[in-house]
This record gives C-alpha cells, structure tokens and sequence, in this order.
C-alpha cells in the first residue's frame, strides 16, 4: 500500500494515528536539528518533519532530496506547534518514521506554486508540471464537478447521454472545418464536427426525444483568449417542446450548477431580447454588472448648425451617448483616449461630443454650436447629474450602438465600475434569422440555417427576410455567450425556403444536407436544443484570464501544440497513402 491516507485529510482528529502519505516534495526547510518537508498531492498539502535527535540516518535521507521528488512517507500524526490555519492541513504535521524515494527528479523549469516564476509558453511545455500547481489542480477538480452535475441533472430528467461520430461530412455551419484525408477513398475527406447540430436533429427524427453529449467540436479558426481550435460543448436536444420549455430546462440545470459549484442558491436569470440588447447595451451580450445604458436623443437634439448632428440624422443615422458616472474630473488625455478607441477601423466614428457636468456648469465640446441651456437639456436627456461626463456619437444606427457598447466596456474596466462579485445571467432572445453583407450584399443565416422563424413573422421570408425574427435565443453571463440555441425548423417545405432565400441550389442542398432533408420526410417532431460552452464558462467560475486556463491539454494561442510539438511534418510514405502532396503557398515560406 502506498497511502493510508492523503495530503488533505488529516486534522487534530487524527492525533497519534500512524499514516502513510505519498507524493511530490513541494519544498524543503533546514533548521539544524530539524527538517521541515511539505508533501503534496491532488488533495493538499501535509508538513512532515525530520529530527536528526530521534533518527539522524532518517534525517540525513530527507537532505538527499530535492523538489518534486516523488515519495512515501510513513509516520505519526501530531499537533504542530506553529499552526498555519491558512492550510486545510496546518494544525497537524506527520513526524517520520520512515521515507522511501518512489521516484527522483530533475529540477522543474518553473516553480510549482500558484504564483509561479514561468511564463506561459514554458507551462504549455510542460504542462505536466503545470498541472500539478494546486491552483491547476482545482480546475481539473472543477472540470470534473461541473460534468458531474450536469449529467446528474440531465440523466434525472430522461435525457440520454448519446455519441456521435467524429468523422463526418463537411457543411456548411459558419466557420471554416477542420478536414481528414480519406486513405481509402483518395481525394476524399472526412471533417471534424463543428458541433453534432445535424446529427443531433437525426437523432429526434429517430425518436431518442431528449439527448445529450459532453462533446469535442473543431473549428479552425484564428485565435484569441476565448478559441481554442478544439472545445467542449454540452450539447442537448429535445422533441415535441417549445421555446418556453427549452429555456425552463435549461435555466434549471443554471440554477443547480451554481448552487453546487459556487454555493450560490438565489441566482437570477433575466430575459431581454435582442433589439433591446443592441439599442441600449451595442452588443448582443450585455455586460449588465453595472448600469451605463446607450440613450437615443435624436428626437430631442436642440436645432444649431452643428454639421456632425444634423448630417447623421438627415442621412437615417442618429444620435446616442453613455453617461459616464463621476467622470467630470476626467483629463483630456482620457478624453482623447476614449475618442481615438472609436475611431479604431472596427468601430469607424469619426469622433465624440463630451458634455461635462459639474461645479462649474454644463460645458461640452460642442459650445460654439449650443447654447449652455441648450447642453443642459442634452444632458438632462441622457440622464446625467452633477459630477458626470457624456460621451455622444452621431452616425450609422449600427456604427453608433457598436462602438458606444464597445466604449462602455471600455469605460466599465477601466473605472472599476464592474462588481466581479456580481453575476449577470440574462437569455438574449428573438434574434433576425437573417443577416445582410455590407459588401457583397448575400443574405447569411444568423446562427444557422436549421432556425425556426417566429410564427408571425413566417409570411415575410420571401418579402422582406430581414424582417423574419428566428427562435433563436443566447444565454450570456457575465457578458460572454455561453450558451447558444433555438427551436428548429423539422417541415421539409420550410427548410427548403430557406435554402432557397440563402441561394442554395437543388445540387447543394442534396449534397451537403441530402440525407437530413430525406430524414424529415419521415415524420420528424417538433424539436429544439441548445449547446453550452464549457470551457468559456468554467473560466468564467473558477477564473482564468483565458480559457486555455482551464483546458488540461489547450493550444497555445497560435495554434500549436507546445507540449507534443504539434501540428508538425509527417512521413512522406503517409502522404502518398493518402494520395496527398504537399505544395508550398505562393506569398509564404511556410509549408502546406
């Protein structure tokens, strides 16, 4: 037996019992006489001491050992003297009896501790010794409790835990797919599941009614903190339901994840849809920690020759602006800041008015075009009081709520506005099933094209499609979507309008959606479903500044593998197997 007991359990409780502990030396601490040793492993950490009075041959084995070095221990429990109430463990420590070395080890390249000295390209490495900080340790622990809920949740309400395939057909879902080159079939490829939403909807036609899956999804897209080339989804579905049912079901297993993995039993699950959520908040998942709406006054702009106003309004664009709480005794380095965030090419405004309140008055930038009554009643419109700032922008309807939502974020971190204490959960709902190019002018599927359209607005698909409202709904917490889903279309004749309204020939609809299409004409049931997404959502719970923090084996941010060294080259004999050859990009050296 390696262990009677382990590195976390032990308590007063336990005085004079004789235990055996194993694990990783976290460090070592020489006081003459005495040597001080702090075993680790998954569970805690555990003082064992070494006294060179009462067994100098035992002592002089624990100098021999270094960090990390992996050992048994066996030895009796006693009250410390010194307690450190800061460690679950720290009112007892083991005095040694007997040490056995199970394993050396080299040195590690960083420190195993949560503040540990080694950068992130370095943890990736080695990821193995990354994950042995507590801190990692308790996201895995995390991880692990949060499926664990969830599938108790969803197995006591009759869903079946069901998998799908890996390898599959390539479709069409939004983003670009990962594809696997057929040895048998040359020139022939697999892709990887962007999500089981095609296979999912099968799985209703054949009758499983409810389903769910702790799933892998692929998609090669370009990296930042919130992607990962490959994430986990719960992914769910159920038959004969309504929008209604699916946001009830769903706001329960919410409701006990929190209250089993934070403690927290009253939390609150708002429903806001989602012209709203663009008009006052500029983003279709509003941070809704702190206030600070984006307010329209268009109707109430007082008349001047003020250009800026008067062209947005005149061209269908309008005028809003935030409040920005106590912000009068913002500098004009910060203003210039704020102006120069949304002129940035992703926001595109050509600037901002300010309107200052305080002491001394109403001031703004705008004073040679308003009267100082006039600013007031600017400034009254958009709710502001004595020691407020108001930032205003004037253009394109989307430009405006865009790049105010984007400031006011802005504005929210930088100023501590943001209770990090708080939660903010809210459904995002009735979505446009339909969105335009501002180049090219095609009409695209919101989400995708399997949505159900709401029933009133069904008579518009061909007339007038940005008009058509999708059942379509987000969970976003904390500003961050983590849930996305709706109900979807299972008659054949819609299904193929909107195909047709997103110009899919009769070739392209049999080729990629041909075998869904036939399963419809079998009897499909009225279904919806929805999928979370883990790993977004546990940073967001157990904390993290990205989600590779709480992925055990993530990519690094540009995609690669750190640890295996992946992606990389393989054997020419496996390419002319795969009947592939490998081309070098004519504007890059980098291979194919």
């Amino acid at each position: 037996m390696y262990r009677s007991r382990t590195c976390g359990e032990l308590s007063l409780k336990h005085q004079n019992e004789m235990v055996t502990l194993a694990g990783w030396v976290q460090s070592l601490r020489d006081f003459g006489k005495l040597t001080f040793l702090d075993l680790r492993d998954r569970y805690g950490i555990t003082q064992v001491v070494f006294n060179t009075e009462e067994n100098e041959n035992l002592y002089q084995e624990a100098h021999g050992l270094n960090r990390e070095f992996v050992i048994q221990v066996k030895g009796e429990v006693r009250e410390r003297e010194n307690k450190n109430l800061n460690n679950p463990t720290g009112e007892i420590e083991i005095k040694a009896v007997e040490l056995t070395i199970l394993n050396p080890s080299e040195i590690p390249p960083f420190t195993i501790i949560d503040e540990t000295d080694g950068s992130e390209e370095l943890r990736l490495k080695y990821r193995y010794l990354d994950l042995r900080r507590p801190k990692m340790n308790k996201l895995l622990v995390g991880r692990a409790k949060l499926f664990s809920v969830m599938r108790r949740y969803l197995d006591s309400r009759d869903f079946l835990e069901i998998e799908t395939p890996i390898l599959i057909k390539s479709t069409p879902e939004g983003a670009r797919d990962f594809l696997v080159p057929s040895r048998i079939q040359h020139g022939s490829f697999y892709a990887l599941p962007q999500s089981p939403q095609i296979l999912k909807q099968i799985l209703m036609v054949s009758g499983a009614d409810r389903y769910y899956q702790i799933v892998k999804c692929f998609r090669d897209e370009d990296f930042r903190g919130d992607r990962q080339p490959e994430f986990t989804q719960l992914d769910c579905e159920m038959s004969f339901v309504e929008q209604e049912d699916v946001l009830t079901t769903f706001e329960g297993l919410v409701k006990e994840v929190y209250q089993e993995m934070m403690g927290i039993n009253d939390i609150e699950i708002s429903r806001m849809i989602y012209a709203d959520a663009i008009k006052f908040y500029g983003s279709d998942k509003p941070d809704l920690r702190f206030d600070c709406k984006i307010i329209e006054i268009s109707s109430h702009i007082p008349n001047s020759e003020f250009p800026v106003f008067n062209q947005a309004i005149s061209n269908g664009g309008i005028v809003s602006g935030i409040v920005a709480p106590n912000g009068a005794f913002y500098t004009r380095k910060q203003i210039d800041a704020a102006i120069d965030f949304v002129k940035e090419s992703n926001r595109g405004l050509q600037g901002l008015v300010w309107i200052r309140y305080n002491e001394e008055g109403w001031k703004s930038s705008v004073d040679k075009f308003y009267t100082s009554e006039q600013v007031q009643e600017m400034g009254k419109q958009l709710g502001m009081n004595k020691g407020d700032l108001a930032f205003l922008a004037a253009d394109k309807t989307s430009k405006v709520q865009k790049s105010l939502g984007d400031l006011r974020l802005k504005l929210a971190k930088e100023n501590g506005w943001i209770d990090e204490n708080k939660w903010s959960i809210l459904w995002v709902m009735d979505f446009p099933l339909f969105e335009q190019d501002e180049e090219t002018g095609e009409t695209h599927f919101v989400h995708h094209p399997f949505c159900m359209p709401h029933q009133d607005d069904i008579q518009y698909l061909e007339s007038d499609p940005m008009r058509v409202r999708g059942q379509l709904y987000d969970l976003v917490i904390n500003g961050n979507e983590i849930l996305s889903g709706s109900i979807r279309i299972h008659q054949k004749e819609l299904q193929d309008r909107i195909f047709k309204i997103l110009g899919l020939s009769e070739e392209e609809k049999t080729d990629k959606f041909g075998f869904m299409l036939n399963a419809f004409q079998y009897g499909a049931p009225p279904h919806g479903g929805c999928a979370f997404g883990i790993d977004r959502w546990l940073m967001l719970m157990l904390g993290g500044d990205t989600i590779r923090d709480v992925i055990p084996f993530p990519k690094a941010s540009n995609g690669k593998d750190m640890m295996m060294n992946a992606p990389t080259y393989v054997d020419n004999n496996q390419l002319v197997e795969l009947g592939i050859e490998v081309v070098k990009k004519e504007d890059d050296c980098s291979t194919l």
